[in-house]
């Protein structure tokens, strides 16, 4: 159950960078972050209410909303690395992220036998590769590097708040509520602060590009909901670092989304990446 759920994740974070991705062609980074989390935010509002979620409020509620302050400073980092570039190092490197939740299983007692270790390895390797990293001494500025490692520790440390934020499944769904709210709150300061100097809230076209995404912007909102939960849900099942290595293969699912909606064409290095991934996915699941 934890590969099945933690392969899910995968599924949903790579669709949804994806689907994130697109959009931010049209409309500003930050404005998909608040709109694409307001409608997550109403959704699962609504799920809080009709299951009564709410009854599972306790201290562990702190854990989502570091998760919720975590994640939107993370993308961000993300973003601006991106736009420095170049992006064919930058993708990989954000995938470093998944050494903060499988460190920190190790330190709570998790002990993968040796196959999954090895798997864990082809795994990692597989993820980097599959982000297509340029090899040939592509410049890189040192601000890119810092900007992407601190989003990979931003990405991998709301995998583990958000692995310690419920013990129930309403629990889970109020903790997932309280970090979408604190996602918006975050990202709409951020983006309050971006337009008072100078940056925009709206693309070209106006509020109407905006009406016309609502869909996909809805879908990207709460394809990453599903993701955390469906994380959640692996970690708790355990062991983590199974886990969080299956769950971070995201990176391969939005190449191969790119690939067969945009006929992108897979490098040589991104195939072999993807085929290691799945060598680690058999390796981690079977070990």
């Amino acid at each position: 159950m934890t590969a099945l759920f933690a392969l899910a994740t995968s599924l949903l974070w790579g669709l949804a960078d994806f689907g994130g991705g697109l959009l931010t062609r049209r409309i500003p980074a930050l404005t998909v972050v608040v709109v694409s989390q307001l409608l997550a935010v109403a959704v699962l509002g609504t799920v809080v209410l009709a299951t009564g979620a709410w009854t599972e409020a306790g201290p562990q509620l702190w854990y989502a909303v570091g998760a919720g302050v975590v994640g939107p400073a993370a993308m961000l980092a993300f973003y601006k690395a991106l736009a420095l570039g170049p992006m064919g190092v930058v993708s990989p490197l954000g995938s470093l992220g998944v050494v903060v939740p499988v460190s920190v299983g190790l330190l709570v007692g998790d002990r993968p036998g040796l196959v999954q270790f090895a798997g864990i390895g082809v795994a990692v390797l597989g993820v980097l590769l599959a982000g297509g990293p340029e090899l040939r001494g592509a410049p890189v500025q040192r601000q890119a590097v810092l900007l992407t490692l601190v989003a990979a520790f931003g990405f991998g440390s709301v995998m583990a708040l958000i692995a310690e934020a419920s013990t129930t499944v309403a629990g889970l769904f109020l903790a997932l509520f309280v970090q979408r709210v604190t996602n918006v709150l975050v990202g709409g300061g951020a983006l309050h602060a971006s337009v008072r100097r100078g940056g925009r809230a709206l693309p070209e076209g106006g509020a109407g590009v905006i009406r016309a995404a609502l869909p996909a912007l809805a879908f990207v909102g709460l394809a990453d909901v599903a993701a955390n939960g469906t994380y959640a849900v692996a970690a708790q099942q355990g062991p983590v670092t199974v886990a969080a290595v299956l769950a971070s293969l995201y990176p391969v699912v939005t190449a191969l989304a790119a690939y067969a909606v945009l006929k992108e064409r897979l490098r040589a290095v991104q195939a072999a990446g993807a085929g290691l991934a799945l060598v680690g996915t058999v390796l981690l699941a079977t070990g």
